[in-house]
């Protein structure tokens, strides 16, 4: 009894609620869970937004940053414009210093000892100057001899002479025949031929007695002296002496042949010895007639008036003008060169390397001359060359170095 009272005071409501949701519930739940959707769907249409938003103002940003990094990547060089300029033409030559005419001078007869030397290198000597002087007393006594048997000779012919006066005379008087006068008269002349012979025999021994001394064919300077005084000498000897004729030296320039092709007689060049700082004026005055076929050079002899600082045999240096030109000039540093011959970088509109080849000329103290393949407008990279390659963009400077400026730098 009291356990029924106990279920019939159960409140149903609780009963309800044990045994599931209420109609009421499920509203109130249905409520909450649409409110939540709202929200999410509201947050994605902001996100959504905010997306197209960034889009539409940053859709050009890739691009600019590409740029940005390509610009940024860009190696900066020098650049120059070299414009065209007038330069005097001029040809760099080396070559040695020696006699214009050198002459060599040895034992002209037959040789012996040597009794003294008189001249040394440095001398200046005239034309049949004796140099040195070789033993003779051989060669003395025979020409000694041989003047007496003229003496001989001579009275042999005063004799056959009077003989024949003396049968002139007794030829009117019938004591001496024709015949004796043939006779006589063939004597003398005979004994006037005799004199003859024995005076050139007497001569040739005073020549050859004078060709043991050594003289100078010419006149000019010593130069070199190969004898002393006890040396034995003879034809074979070689050269004793040599002779600057008349002091004259020259410079043998030695040049290419296209180098020598734009040279004439007569055309001035400084001339600058090695050790020295001085500069000696000469003038061409004779052109090689032919090319060296191994090495294709010719030689330009340079005529020098005589000064001591001009050594022959020393190495010299010439400069040579050929007259002028209008080109543009570059820097060598602007200048490179492979196996497809020389060439530049010029910089376009774009500022993009372009290889340009070029046909270079003198080198002068502006720079090297560039005979073709610039008009001098371009933009030329100037030190930076050698680490470029053509298509890659650069950021050109504009220096306001010139090509003599630039090769005095280096």
């Amino acid at each position: 009894m009291n356990d029924m009272n106990y279920e019939t005071s159960i409140n149903p409501a609780v009963t309800v609620d044990a045994m599931g949701p209420s109609a009421d519930d499920e509203v109130v739940t249905v409520s909450r869970g649409g409110g939540r959707g709202r929200m999410i769907a509201i947050i994605v249409a902001v996100l959504l937004a905010l997306g197209l938003v960034y889009f539409l103002t940053h859709r050009g940003a890739p691009a600019a940053s590409t740029g940005d990094q390509a610009a940024a990547q860009a190696q900066t060089v020098s650049v120059i414009a070299p414009g065209r300029t007038t330069v005097q033409g001029t040809i760099n030559a080396s070559g040695t210093i020696g006699a214009q005419r050198d002459l060599p001078v040895g034992v002209a007869g037959e040789g012996g000892r040597v009794v003294s030397v008189l001249v040394d290198a440095g001398t200046w000597v005239g034309a049949g100057q004796v140099l040195a002087v070789i033993d003779r007393s051989v060669q003395t006594q025979a020409a000694a001899s041989q003047s007496a048997n003229v003496q001989v000779q001579q009275a042999n012919a005063r004799l056959a002479q009077a003989n024949l006066d003396r049968a002139l005379q007794l030829v009117a008087k019938g004591f001496i025949s024709k015949a004796d006068i043939d006779r006589l008269t063939a004597t003398r002349d005979a004994a006037v031929a005799q004199v003859r012979v024995a005076q050139a025999t007497l001569g040739q021994l005073q020549a050859t007695a004078a060709r043991l001394n050594v003289v100078a064919p010419a006149a000019g300077l010593v130069l070199t002296r190969g004898v002393e005084p006890g040396q034995i000498v003879g034809p074979g000897s070689g050269t004793l002496f040599r002779i600057a004729k008349d002091g004259a030296l020259e410079m043998q320039a030695r040049l290419s042949e296209n180098d020598l092709a734009r040279l004439s007689v007569g055309v001035q060049a400084q001339i600058q010895p090695v050790g020295t700082d001085r500069t000696f004026t000469g003038q061409i005055w004779q052109l090689s007639p032919t090319i060296d076929p191994q090495t294709r050079e010719g030689v330009a002899r340079i005529a020098l008036a005589y000064d001591a600082a001009l050594r022959p045999g020393g190495f010299a240096a010439a400069s040579i003008k050929v007259g002028t030109m209008t080109a543009p000039v570059l820097p060598e540093s602007a200048i490179l060169s492979d196996d497809k011959g020389a060439y530049v970088f010029v910089v376009g509109g774009n500022n993009k390397v372009v290889r340009r080849p070029v046909t270079t000329g003198d080198v002068t103290q502006q720079g090297i001359v560039v005979k073709e393949g610039l008009s001098g407008n371009e933009r030329v990279v100037l030190r930076a060359g050698g680490f470029l390659n053509p298509g890659d963009v650069v950021r050109p400077v504009r220096s306001n170095q010139t090509a003599a400026s630039s090769a005095q730098g280096r």
